[in-house]
């Protein structure tokens, strides 16, 4: 990623949402630009208006914290934006060879992991920053069946399957909500991560390929996965309203576990027993036709 234009676009896009009377500044006259000026960002920030200048065309080295906290309180930025200003001011300079060779390098999965993952009684996933899922377990596996589907042995790539496969509107009911957020979470993954080159590709791959992908992209959002509630409609099951929890794992700063559950008694509980159940019975199918 060119990381000048990434700042000019993203300083300029949050620019563009603030309104005069968001920041209590009055409004006079014809106004040519959508929000505010780089002149009431700078006063609103306290920098002078070359400086701010300089800063939103995309050179924001030597910016300090309290200079970037300074211009994210300007633009009414929320905590996600914020630490994406700092993600892009320390992506400013090539970055240390060990890190990129971290990166490039397949991290190994331990062992207690994948016990972790087995032993698990809901659909979870081991899934690194380029949204590659690099294991699952059973009710995991069988959850996203259609993703599967095509794409038996891992790694399994969730953004390939969100824009490219045609199933994928039909599984989530909520799909340009999905699609959206997806696009903002690729976008901070590759802030953080500026100097891997598959996940540069991958980008690539889904704007030349995704004319939705390509649209939110100049969106300039970003979003980080934590936790939060997504509708399935599975193929087997039906509709299925889960909460999501993204669990970091210590010491790894690419590997994260993801899990889906849902309250016991409510519809979605109960399609959950019914998917383990489904689970087994494929699993037993497959054993059957290998044997």
């Amino acid at each position: 990623m060119d990381n000048r234009s990434e700042v000019r676009a993203f300083l300029t896009s949050r620019r563009a949402k603030v309104s005069p009377e968001q920041a209590g500044i009055p409004a006079y006259g014809n106004r040519r630009v959508a929000g505010l000026r780089r002149g009431e960002v700078a006063a609103l920030a306290g920098v002078s208006v070359e400086y701010y200048t300089r800063l939103e065309r995309g050179n924001l080295a030597g910016a300090s914290d309290s200079v970037l906290d300074a211009i994210a309180r300007a633009l009414r930025l929320d905590d996600t934006e914020t630490a994406h200003l700092h993600h892009l001011a320390r992506a400013v300079g090539p970055q240390p060879a060990r890190a990129r060779a971290r990166r490039d390098k397949a991290p190994e999965i331990r062992p207690a992991i994948r016990r972790v993952l087995r032993s698990m009684g809901v659909p979870a996933f081991l899934r690194n920053h380029r949204f590659d899922v690099l294991a699952a377990n059973s009710l995991g596996r069988a959850l996203y069946a259609p993703m599967f589907a095509a794409n038996t042995a891992l790694p399994v790539n969730s953004m390939r399957f969100t824009f490219l496969d045609p199933h994928a509107q039909a599984f989530y009911p909520d799909w340009p909500q999905v699609a959206r957020s997806a696009v903002a979470a690729l976008r901070s993954a590759a802030v953080r991560h500026p100097d891997d080159q598959a996940l540069m590709n991958l980008i690539g791959e889904l704007s030349m390929r995704s004319e939705p992908f390509r649209s939110w992209w100049a969106a300039q959002d970003v979003y980080v996965h934590r936790h939060g509630a997504k509708r399935f409609r599975h193929p087997a099951i039906g509709d299925l309203d889960l909460t999501f929890e993204v669990l970091e794992l210590s010491g790894d700063d690419v590997l994260t576990v993801l899990t889906y559950s849902a309250e016991p008694g409510t519809s979605s509980g109960d399609g959950l027993e019914l998917l383990a159940t489904w689970a087994a019975t494929q699993e037993d199918a497959a054993t059957r036709a290998s044997g």
